[in-house]
């Protein structure tokens, strides 16, 4: 049996590009699927250990005016009996740059089952408490400090002004934070009585105390529950990379036991059996996916540490998560790799071994045997492709029926299923068509054999197709949506950012600065605002009441002129006019995400908590708010401050015409005494925006870029593996007279129009993923609707890429035959 297997791997020895092709596939496969689960797991670390660090699984209060809480109001509290427990929370910047977290806490009254609470064996607590007390870090926060494990424990390191307490590695921790006594933090911050907030546990108190806002946990959402459908997405990108790379395996696997065939005959006729046979290529399939697939998880956690600081932009500024940008991988992590990898190969390699154990003695000693078998599929392919669309129609039934953002991963089965049946029609449709095609040419003897060569080549063709036709779906796909978002971003932030300027200034000093401003000649109007936090109790439409228990938030806005017109609104009960005359009178909006949640309409009655009791609202409109992850109620900002005692929060300033705002900005600071940093531009504001949206999809087009690169590799891979045997078949064309040159331009002209044909078929396959993305993935991932954006030009890009990756991957091969010696196509022919 060594011998055997010894000589079925010879075959790489006289064909060392096949093995190349095959160790290629299962490398990138493997490397952007290990890469993306790299990121997933390290983010997830952190997920974990931010949730662990008493975040968001316990009530705060803060004060109504927006004040900083103080020491005297926590003991005012915990002396009428309430188990409150401070915080203190700053920020400082390390020596590298870093902005570290600084967490002070008092462990004795931190409530729920924390590690810190008890703080290990009472030495460990009391040298916590005491001075010169303790800095509990995670090991990747030391390089932000200058320090190394090894010269951790106990060292003082230098921060800000001052100095740390000595550190303690807690690997729990989540990066760049640094947990100390409250007393020691306050020191380090020059906090002075100052508060952060109070926390207590989750329903311990019914009602905030007087002057207070109290937030619950079921607010704050945990940053793994908010970034699930980021990841779900990554997920989906990279197991679509990967089944791309496995076509690459799954072409050099069927061309390499295609030229096996007269040495699968000798073996069987010496003896080997056919289940020995089957077990020895399953046996090699193993030796080469291990070699493959370690390649493939080292270049993954490379590229992992590529991508990974992107990702962690993207998730921190779209869901404010704290992802360390240090790799964090546990043991799990190699061996899922390797097993999703060789997972993968031995499904790539199944269909192989089954034709393989199926041929006949006599039919391995047939040259068609493996193409009639292929031929054979078709009809599989047809009958599995109907039965997959089929299943992704009841998927869609099914989902059209589900209440709105629900189904993410059905939604996600949808999609999959949508690319698979396209896969599995695209070889039969490759077939009707080059029959159709042949019959139309058939007074055109060279058009003719150039279709009959293509149908002889398809076998080997049909899955790289099939890769280039996912491939390209997925990013036009992909790109449409994106581009959409983009467009539909822009347009929001013109009609969100309506004020030339925006004016934080302190709670107390705020009507004091709004009168001044409606003073000045250079102001046209001032739009206030203000917000406050509330619990939705009740439901009231047309047919029943319900009750209900939900956090929102409010938000006050002035309807003035220069906002009314640009504020967009969704759904109305009576026209646009009327929605805005009954919101200025104390009805609200509400933002998509709540309407899709709670399933609102305009006319439905809102209860909500205030703080003299309960407040009824009418529905007047939705209102889109993409990108919030929360429901949102909106009203009249003195409606807003007189109804719920809302919190002042920023005035927007539009300037007359001609007023510059370093006029207004001087004038601030002379009068309130602010910095510089108090007014903002809202050009900035809209340029920091659009930067943290192009950094947030940056990995999309990484992985986009990646996968369609993985199946332009699979073209190439099937291409030069039938090189040899392509240029046996033109050599008698030409020593009929068929230029080279011309020969050359057969080649090229078949594969192009191949892929042209690919390419136009993805247009309508990428154009149906972008709805469904939109109105299926975004809708049950984020709560709201991404209205649908097809560009033409994409379109075009899309074919262009389609034509130009097949014509890339044929240049080799053309150019090998532009300069093979007319003697060797002669040579080639009778060997």
């Amino acid at each position: 049996m060594l011998t055997a297997l010894t000589t079925l791997l010879s075959h790489y020895k006289r064909h060392p590009g096949q093995l190349a092709m095959l160790l290629l596939g299962l490398w990138v496969a493997g490397a952007l699927w290990s890469g993306v689960q790299a990121i997933n797991t390290s983010a997830r670390d952190s997920y974990a250990r931010a949730e662990a660090l008493f975040t968001t699984g316990l009530d705060r209060l803060e004060r109504r005016d927006g004040e900083p809480l103080s020491r005297d109001d926590f003991l005012r509290l915990r002396r009428a009996g309430l188990p409150v427990s401070p915080l203190l929370q700053g920020e400082m910047e390390a020596p590298d740059g870093t902005t570290l977290t600084v967490i002070g806490i008092e462990p004795f009254t931190l409530p729920g089952d924390n590690a810190f609470a008890s703080a290990g064996s009472s030495g460990e607590l009391t040298d916590f408490l005491a001075p010169p007390w303790q800095t509990r870090v995670a090991p990747d926060t030391l390089p932000a400090l200058g320090l190394s494990q090894r010269e951790a424990a106990g060292a003082e390191p230098p921060l800000g002004e001052g100095r740390l307490p000595p550190l303690t590695l807690v690997p729990s921790l989540p990066p760049d934070t640094l947990v100390m006594d409250i007393a020691a933090a306050a020191i380090l911050l020059d906090a002075g009585p100052r508060l952060s907030r109070l926390v207590t546990d989750p329903g311990a108190l019914e009602s905030a105390p007087q002057g207070l806002v109290l937030t619950r946990s079921t607010t704050l959402v945990s940053p793994g529950q908010l970034t699930e459908s980021f990841h779900l997405n990554l997920t989906a990108m990279a197991l679509l990379a990967l089944v791309v790379g496995l076509f690459i395996v799954q072409a050099a696997l069927g061309l390499a036991l295609e030229q096996r065939l007269g040495l699968l005959r000798t073996l069987r006729a010496l003896g080997v059996s056919g289940r020995a046979l089957v077990g020895l290529l399953a046996l090699e399939l193993v030796l080469l996916g291990l070699i493959g697939a370690l390649a493939g998880i080292v270049s993954g956690v490379w590229l992992a540490r590529l991508l990974l600081p992107d990702v962690a932009a993207t998730l921190g500024s779209l869901y404010g998560a704290d992802v360390a940008v240090t790799l964090n991988l546990p043991w799990h992590y190699w061996l899922g790799g390797l097993g999703v990898t060789l997972g993968g190969l031995l499904l790539a390699g199944s269909g192989v071994l089954w034709r393989a154990a199926r041929l006949s003695v006599l039919g391995l000693g047939q040259a068609q045997a493996w193409r009639h078998g292929f031929y054979r599929q078709l009809r599989g392919m047809v009958l599995t492709g109907g039965i997959v669309a089929l299943a992704g129609l009841a998927l869609w039934a099914w989902l059209t029926r589900q209440p709105a953002g629900e189904g993410l991963m059905a939604g996600f089965g949808l999609m999959a299923a949508l690319l698979l049946a396209s896969a599995l029609l695209l070889s039969p449709l490759l077939a009707l068509l080059l029959a159709g095609l042949g019959r139309m040419v058939r007074r055109q003897p060279l058009a003719q054999w150039a279709l009959a060569d293509l149908q002889l080549q398809l076998p080997r063709l049909a899955l790289a197709m099939m890769a280039l036709l996912i491939a390209l779906s997925a990013n036009l796909g992909v790109s449409s949506m994106v581009g959409g978002f983009r467009l539909t971003f822009l347009d929001w932030l013109d009609q969100r950012l309506v004020a030339d300027f925006y004016l934080r200034p302190p709670p107390e000093q705020f009507e004091e600065v709004q009168a001044w401003l409606a003073g000045l000649g250079e102001v046209e109007e001032l739009l206030p605002t203000r917000h406050a936090e509330a619990t939705l109790v009740a439901i009231e439409d047309s047919d029943d009441s319900r009750p209900l228990f939900l956090p929102v938030g409010l938000y006050g806005i002035t309807p003035g002129a220069a906002l009314i017109p640009r504020w967009p609104l969704l759904e109305t009960q009576a026209g646009r006019d009327a929605a805005w005359r009954d919101f200025a009178a104390g009805e609200a909006f509400v933002n998509e995400q709540l309407a899709i949640d709670q399933g609102l309409a305009p006319g439905d009655r809102l209860t909500l908590s205030a703080p003299g009791g309960q407040e009824t609202l009418t529905v007047a409109a939705v209102y889109p708010d993409y990108g919030n992850t929360r429901g949102e109620v909106l009203l009249a900002t003195p409606q807003l401050a007189q109804r719920f005692a809302a919190a002042p929060s920023s005035i927007g300033i539009l300037l007359a015409p001609g007023a510059g705002g370093e006029t207004l900005a001087e004038a601030l600071q002379r009068r309130f005494d602010f910095g510089s940093d108090a007014l903002i531009d809202q050009r900035e504001v809209k340029r920091m925006s659009i930067d943290i949206f192009e950094r947030t999809f940056t990995i999309t087009r990484a992985l986009s870029a990646l996968t369609l690169a993985v199946a332009a590799l699979a073209l190439l891979a099937s291409l030069l593996a039938q090189a040899r045997d392509r240029r046996r078949r033109l050599a008698p064309l030409w020593a009929l007279g068929v230029p080279r040159a011309r020969l050359v331009a057969v080649q090229l002209a078949q594969l192009g129009g191949t892929a042209l044909f690919v390419g136009a078929l993805a247009l309508p396959l990428g154009t149906l993923l972008a709805l469904g993305l939109v109105a299926v993935i975004n809708v049950a991932a984020f709560g709201w609707r991404l209205p649908l954006h097809v560009f033409p030009g994409d379109m075009m890009l899309t074919l262009a890429t389609a034509v130009g990756v097949a014509l890339a991957a044929a240049a080799l091969p053309a150019i090998r035959l532009w300069r093979t010696p007319p003697r060797a196509l002669l040579v080639e022919e009778s060997a």
